[in-house]
């Protein structure tokens, strides 16, 4: 029995298509992208609202994790990774409303202005949630020149490279240096340590992610990497570690087990 193709699984053949109807199959798998991510935006205005109203106390839940399993049905890590997201998106629309006019360019209201799709996908927001701060004054101080350039109009398209791109350098830049960095030698040895580890456990999180990615919850991703890690000989533990640290950024995901 051979060998099949990846791109050969994922239905029945069909007969070849010509050219202009692969193309309107691409334009609609593309509009299809786009809604999801534009729901994606929707999604994080609405938990943002809803966690700042603090919803579950009315409906006499305890807490917002136990609000989220209650009625929707997800996880404790799922439930934060929606307020992660509905942060760094907050973050991205505060720092681009603070000096252009793009938000205008949609219709009025929260919901409409925070859906401003920015080609942002959720593993994306989640991954720079926790240095959300860094993103907005990037994005910020990008706008600011670019503004002041006066060779590029400051349109919706522009701002949209500049916030993925923005993303982008924070998502791949290793976190910032201590301002005052230790002055004893063995000290600063060991800090270079755990920032080697912390590096080299982010890829092997991120390897994590594209084998488990992020919309599972720790339980069905420990089913799907448990091969993966006795493979590499790395803990299982670890491996849902690193996977956590690269959805965050948040070196606390690593505490207990690999720091």
């Amino acid at each position: 029995m051979g060998e099949h193709d990846q791109d050969d699984v994922a239905g029945p053949v069909r007969l070849p298509l010509t050219a202009v109807q692969a193309r309107e199959v691409t334009a609609g798998l593309r509009e299809a992208m786009d809604d999801v991510r534009r729901s994606v935006a929707v999604l994080a205005a609405r938990v943002r609202e809803a966690h700042a109203a603090r919803v579950w106390l009315p409906l006499g839940y305890s807490s917002w994790e136990s609000y989220c399993g209650a009625e929707f049905g997800i996880s404790r890590a799922q439930a934060y990774r929606l307020l992660d997201v509905a942060r760094a998106l907050a973050a991205i629309h505060e720092a681009i409303t603070a000096g252009t006019e793009v938000s205008r360019t949609r219709d009025t209201g929260p919901a409409a202005a925070a859906a401003l799709d920015y080609g942002l996908s959720q593993r994306a927001l989640i991954a720079v949630s926790a240095r959300s701060g860094d993103v907005a004054e990037l994005i910020t101080r990008r706008l600011t020149a670019l503004a002041h350039s006066g060779l590029q109009a400051l349109d919706e398209p522009t701002v949209r490279a500049v916030v993925r791109q923005a993303v982008r350098d924070i998502r791949t830049a290793p976190p910032p240096q201590p301002a005052d960095p230790p002055t004893d030698p063995a000290l600063a040895a060991l800090r270079r340590a755990v920032d080697d580890l912390a590096a080299s456990t982010h890829a092997i999180g991120e390897l994590m992610l594209e084998v488990a990615p992020a919309y599972l919850s720790d339980t069905d991703a420990a089913h799907v990497l448990a091969l993966l890690c006795e493979e590499i000989g790395e803990p299982l533990e670890h491996g849902l570690a690193a996977r956590r640290y690269a959805m965050s950024g948040d070196r606390r995901a690593l505490h207990g087990t690999v720091l």
